[in-house]
């Protein structure tokens, strides 16, 4: 790997904005990382201006539009500096492809473009940058962009190349008729409140939030006469981004105090490689991989919290009557910790990423949808060689976790004391073997994941592979697995 820098030099390597240079050597926090937290929470505050001094009864359409586009555009150059660029590049082509390519091919230009592209700067990010150790990461937003110019793409090449029999009732529901102007594709893809990061959205969401049909429409799926309400309410996003805004000062406050008690360092260092036991080291690593959570839950709840705070994220009302802004959340932190299956652990963790994988991946391919989604999700997050590593290895691992699952988990179910014992055991496995198949994700060299692998014996590598071979499969496994369209749906209600 990359030698370290001095951390005097490491806050002046950044291609955008220096006006927070002195508050970066003060906290002495990188001033790339400064920029981000700092356009966030300007996001935040544009995005609570934004519902009550631009709401959509108003306020047109195009207004919102060209407000959102023009904020996210600013924090872009703010951030990155000539490296937003790169997005602009991006978004021009996509848009060049979106107004001159055939509806029944539109969706594989614009996908091989957009993560060509992408592909191509994460590559000079390696070998230009050594590792973008010493650089601004512009990688975060050209990801989201690349998420969302290719979902757009599907969903218009589903609702104009596609007859409506032929796509499942998402697809169909989610279909785009008309294509979008240049103003609506601009703050679609660059509005402030996911341009730096994130989550990918869907277009017609998005676009019912600017012209304010977007909570109402959720609330038209509930019978509000039989709850006793003679109109529909207006749900207010304020105790659910004062919620959110919590959750990310916790996970500030444990990213500045257990990451750096534990960083991943730790796990190449003399001790853990030969010293340490192997039970030592399971629960060492498990440690160390908790550790390296709390970033992700700051960064993915503040996102969540500024589109809330904007008005954008309203799912529509639970069972217990209450208004979710769930929507567009990018992670369910009580789900995954306490998840007792892989499956479950990635429901709940970057959902919106999986949601894209599902959307142009996953339901589209003939074959091998899980192999094939697991190899899209390592290219879209970049080319360090730990990545390979970690989505390699969550192959073997959840198709060994699923034969299990459908092998045993039948003999479990018969009483309650016996399910509280399959799910406690599965609650370790599922951390344990999480922990151990994303530490090359934040390792990202070859090096220091082979020893670390090499140390605990390859263990659940040959544990997974043991359980593929010996363990019968169930016929739904992952060959040949055929969506469900709308006529496919509509033939087995008629037979």
């Amino acid at each position: 790997m990359a030698a370290e820098p001095q951390p005097s030099s490491l806050s002046y390597r950044t291609t955008g904005s220096t006006c927070l240079h002195p508050l970066s050597e003060l906290l002495g926090i990188p001033l790339d990382q400064v920029n981000f937290v700092a356009c966030q929470l300007a996001a935040l505050f544009a995005a609570f201006w934004f519902r009550v001094y631009l709401r959509p009864g108003q306020t047109s359409s195009d207004v919102r539009h060209a407000v959102a586009a023009i904020f996210g555009i600013y924090f872009v150059i703010f951030c990155f500096g000539w490296y937003s660029v790169h997005l602009f590049v991006l978004v021009l082509l996509g848009y060049a492809i979106m107004v001159s390519a055939s509806v029944s091919n539109i969706h594989r230009y614009s996908f091989f473009v957009a993560m060509g592209y992408l592909t191509i700067c994460h590559i000079s990010r390696i070998y230009i940058f050594h590792y973008g150790i010493l650089t601004t990461d512009f990688s975060g937003p050209l990801m989201i962009v690349t998420q969302k110019i290719t979902t757009l793409a599907f969903q218009v090449h589903d609702g104009l190349g596609r007859r409506a029999e032929d796509l499942s009732a998402e697809q169909h529901q989610l279909a785009i008729k008309v294509k979008p102007s240049f103003l609506e594709y601009l703050s679609y893809l660059l509005n402030f409140m996911s341009v730096i990061a994130g989550p990918c959205n869907n277009y017609k969401d998005y676009v019912a939030f600017i012209e304010g049909k977007h909570i109402h429409m959720k609330l038209l799926e509930v019978n509000w006469k039989q709850k006793g309400f003679h109109s529909l309410p207006e749900p207010s996003p304020t105790g659910a981004v004062i919620h959110k805004l919590c959750i990310t000062l916790v996970s500030l406050l444990l990213f500045l105090t257990l990451t750096k008690t534990f960083p991943v360092t730790c796990l190449v260092d003399d001790w853990f490689i030969h010293k340490a036991g192997f039970p030592a080291q399971l629960c060492y690593l498990y440690v160390v991989m908790q550790a390296s959570k709390p970033k992700y839950y700051f960064a993915w709840t503040l996102a969540d919290a500024v589109n809330n705070a904007a008005g954008f994220g309203f799912s529509g009302v639970d069972e217990n009557g209450n208004f979710c802004w769930d929507l567009l959340s990018n992670l369910n932190i009580w789900k995954i910790e306490t998840a007792t299956s892989f499956k479950m652990y990635l429901e709940n963790w970057n959902i919106q990423t999986a949601t894209w994988l599902k959307c142009v991946c996953y339901e589209r391919v003939p074959w091998y949808p899980t192999v094939l989604t697991f190899i899209l999700s390592a290219l879209w997050h970049g080319v360090y060689p730990g990545y390979y590593f970690t989505f390699l290895t969550g192959i073997l691992v959840t198709l060994a976790a699923r034969a299990v699952r459908n092998n045993y988990r039948h003999y479990f179910l018969s009483s309650r004391p016996l399910k509280a014992a399959y799910d406690a055991g599965t609650w370790a496995v599922t951390q344990l073997a999480v922990s151990y198949t994303v530490a090359p994700f934040v390792m990202l060299a070859v090096e220091p994941t082979i020893s670390l692998y090499k140390s605990m014996y390859f263990y659940l590598h040959i544990i997974s592979l043991l359980i593929i071979l010996f363990l019968p499969m169930k016929p739904q496994a992952d060959m040949q697995r055929q969506p469900q369209t709308l006529n496919s749906i509509n033939k087995r209600k008629t037979d």
